[in-house]
């Protein structure tokens, strides 16, 4: 039994000893490919009402969390199958934390990219995997709807089976290909509000919720959305590709 109780603890030194460790980066190659998969999944409609779910996970993760930082309750949060979602939390019902609360969703799932760009760049793929499962699992504890489920749990199902059981250039495959949809799954889901809004078909989107809060315009909150999405992508690619001028070198 006491050999067996080393060879576990030995086992799991040796694990999290791989997980802290520097794996090395795909060819260029792989990640211009995963980037080039990235587009087409935001760029496809078909493919992109499927795969929107998770920017909208990221974008209600934000939401939660600047609701926690920014000293409010954080009552639950719904996924639905159109992929909007919906982030409840208590407090006042005005002020800055409703304020940053509401800045945060759109621009979580770029910050997020760029997140994960950084790490990609100092090596860290497995532990980008493990703190993406860590913040799923946060999370699906404040799930209240079904389907909220479902697409949590499939989200955090996917990212453990690479984490685990795939091999090391899969596993790097799959975090550039994570990090470029995130930043530019960010940029799509921003300018699909303001279209939203254009129609008139948006009333109460956070853009909007927010003006009505400070009695600024929408579209100035909406210029903060696309601003730090494309910054967040212009840093992504430096990040995962180096500078342009070294991209044919």
């Amino acid at each position: 039994m006491r050999w067996q109780a080393l060879h576990v603890v030995d086992a799991a030194f040796d694990v999290l000893h791989d997980a802290l460790g520097r794996q090395a980066s795909p060819p260029r190659e792989v990640v211009i490919a995963t980037a080039v998969a990235a587009l087409l999944a935001v760029l496809l409609r078909p493919v992109w009402k499927v795969m929107r779910n998770f920017v909208t996970i990221a974008h209600e993760g934000g939401h939660a969390l600047a609701a926690v930082l920014s000293g409010r309750r954080l009552s639950g949060i719904r996924l639905h199958s159109d992929t909007s979602g919906l982030t409840l939390s208590r407090g006042r019902p005005n002020g800055p934390g409703m304020v940053i609360t509401g800045l945060a969703g759109y621009v979580t799932p770029s910050l997020l990219g760029l997140a994960a760009a950084a790490l990609l760049g100092a090596g860290r793929i497995t532990i980008l995997l493990w703190l993406l499962l860590v913040l799923l699992v946060l999370m699906l504890i404040m799930i209240r709807n079904f389907y909220g489920v479902i697409s949590v749990v499939a989200a955090g199902a996917i990212i453990f089976g690479v984490s685990w059981f795939a091999d090391a250039k899969i596993q790097g495959a799959f975090a550039y290909a994570f990090a470029w949809f995130m930043l530019l799954g960010g940029v799509r889901a921003v300018f699909e509000l303001q279209q939203s809004r254009f129609r008139r078909q948006a009333p109460n989107s956070d853009a909007d919720q927010i003006a009505r809060l400070t009695r600024v315009p929408a579209i100035v909150y909406v210029s903060f959305f696309v601003i730090v999405v494309l910054a967040c992508l212009a840093f992504g690619v430096r990040l995962m590709l180096g500078p342009v001028e070294n991209l044919l070198g």
